[in-house]
């Protein structure tokens, strides 16, 4: 069999991640309004309600949601059916950039979305804490964390 362990990165990068980016891919192409409107802190903190989602917007929001799912795809059926090491190093470490990548998305919330845990709603649990945890997961699994030598 193969030197990744199904627990925790066998699980995690072909069965929960993919399904977490389906559910966002899922949420920005069906329900765009409710999508941007949970793009901020908690309830506590009063931010601007989006009235309307424009054709540009729900574009955007379509085209983030073809990136979801495709990123869904390509991590679960590349890594279930890559076992070479180099192909998983490979694939996870493009992802890690991405992780940064969409980290940065949330700044123009302020600092403080990224330590204020206490006021992250799901959306911003996904779009941080989530992302946390998988930046988390490819640093260890990259590190040769739990794998054997």
């Amino acid at each position: 069999m193969s030197a990744i362990p199904f627990f925790p990165y066998r699980f995690f990068f072909i069965y929960l991640e993919p399904l977490s980016a389906l559910a966002g891919a899922y949420y920005a192409a069906v329900h765009p309004r409710d999508y941007l409107n949970d793009l901020r802190l908690s309830d506590t903190v009063i931010k601007p309600v989006v009235p309307a989602v424009t054709t540009q917007m729900n574009m955007a929001l379509l085209q983030l949601a073809n990136l979801y799912l495709l990123f869904a795809l390509n991590e679960h059926l590349v890594l279930s059916s890559a076992p070479p090491m180099r192909t998983w190093r490979r694939l996870l470490f493009c992802l890690l950039i991405a992780d940064f990548g969409h980290l940065a998305t949330m700044a123009p919330l302020g600092a403080e979305v990224f330590w204020k845990v206490w006021e992250w709603n799901a959306m911003v649990w996904g779009s941080i804490g989530f992302v946390y945890l998988g930046a988390s997961m490819r640093v260890s699994f990259l590190c040769g964390l739990g794998l054997q030598k």
